[in-house]
């Protein structure tokens, strides 16, 4: 497969997942402001989104000091200068399917195609009747829509799992980052800490990743940071915890291994393997002990890291 194949491949897989990520945020920014006031205000809430999703600066540099919902809902979701936002996203992950449009299943393209066209009318409506339900509920249908036609009709060849990877990091990267809003940014003092404040917000978060369901399966009873952290990080049937989307980052970097062999380096799946043993070697109280957010910010790092390393890999035009 051609490098430049490869990478519109694995950066259609990222940009669908960060999309679905932004407007993961979104939710989460409207889910807290539900709760009573906080001394800090709702400015702390949705400035928290922009500290997780890194475009804190660019953000000001458009809307200036304005932090409040409708600013952020526009940078998040409509704003083509947000290079993150779902607008953003969806376009590229188009356009990367457009330059690879023999690499894809008619049914995959008619679910990028449809998401695309759908967008742009969306956007044509008047914002005032636009709340960020809808807005969470397109950008979630049509990310399952994609996703579905890639897991029911392509070739599980090299293609796929490149496809398949970018979803995967970028998968480990977003919960990485709603976990840190909460933890980080969100919780105003220490001595909230188990309160019920505290509490709402870890249900948030599982709302957030559609995973208050399943939460309640693996663990019943109450929801408290330490299985919601568990859950999210070191459980291996949580499909969207840190440890499941590394081993599927693994596991397809290992498909691409045997298929080119020695033929191209194997830096990302070493890089990968070794971030993997080293989150298994933790256990939830080890994590809380060194600090949530210093684990989280390592891991991000990591993240970082093994996409580099498939770019030099794959993507530097060896293949």
């Amino acid at each position: 497969m051609l490098s430049r194949t490869a990478a519109n491949l694995f950066w259609m897989g990222r940009h669908l997942e960060r999309a679905e990520t932004a407007a993961r945020l979104l939710d989460v920014g409207a889910r807290i402001t539900l709760l009573p006031n906080t001394e800090e205000g709702y400015r702390n809430e949705w400035q928290s989104l922009l500290r997780a999703s890194g475009v804190q600066d660019t953000f000001a540099q458009h809307y200036g000091e304005q932090i409040n919902q409708e600013n952020i809902e526009s940078w998040l979701f409509f704003d083509k200068e947000n290079p993150s936002s779902v607008a953003s996203c969806i376009e590229k992950a188009r356009e990367g399917g457009r330059i690879v449009r023999t690499a894809l299943t008619s049914q995959v393209w008619d679910a990028l195609n449809t998401a695309y066209q759908e967008l742009k009318q969306l956007r044509l409506k008047p914002r005032q009747d636009i709340d960020t339900a809808l807005l969470t509920d397109f950008t979630t249908r049509h990310g399952a829509t994609v996703r579905g036609a890639i897991n029911a009709t392509q070739l599980r060849n090299d293609g796929w799992h490149f496809v398949n990877l970018g979803y995967s990091l970028e998968r480990a990267d977003a919960t990485s980052r709603l976990l840190d809003v909460k933890y980080y940014v969100l919780l105003p003092r220490v001595e909230f800490v188990g309160s019920g404040l505290d509490n709402y917000q870890w249900q948030v978060i599982l709302r957030a990743l559609s995973a208050h369901r399943a939460f309640h399966w693996a663990y019943g009873g109450d929801v408290t940071a330490t299985k919601v952290a568990d859950f999210l990080i070191l459980n291996g049937e949580s499909p969207r915890s840190l440890l499941t989307s590394l081993y599927e980052a693994v596991w397809n970097l290992d498909g691409l291994t045997r298929r080119y062999g020695e033929s191209v380096p194997s830096t990302a799946s070493a890089h990968a393997r070794q971030t993997l043993e080293s989150l298994m070697g933790r256990d939830i109280e080890t994590i809380f002990d060194e600090g949530l957010h210093d684990f989280l910010t390592w891991f991000i790092g990591e993240i970082g890291q093994i996409s580099n390393a498939v770019n030099d890999d794959y993507f530097s035009g060896r293949m």
